[in-house]
């Protein structure tokens, strides 16, 4: 991680892998702890109760949290592979 002199973090370097998560009919992002190939079926958190859905992972994209496809801070992750 790179500090900024007022002490705030200024670029985490580490990657992190971003699935695209179809939940009927609409795209969304997730981090998945483990590596997830496009096609899969997964669990995820839906809605404001993080329910338990089931989705197929659209896309892979694997990059540090600088070029995340969402905020870090609004992006959850997935529970599973299933």
């Amino acid at each position: 991680m790179i500090h900024s002199l007022s002490g705030g973090v200024i670029r985490d370097n580490f990657k992190h892998t971003f699935v695209k998560v179809e939940i009927d009919g609409a795209p969304y992002w997730y981090l998945s702890p483990a590596a997830v190939a496009a096609g899969a079926r997964v669990s995820v958190p839906f809605g404001k109760g993080d329910l338990p859905r089931e989705g197929i992972v659209l896309a892979v994209e694997v990059t540090d949290a600088h070029c995340a496809p969402v905020p870090m801070n609004r992006i959850r992750e997935i529970y599973g592979v299933l």
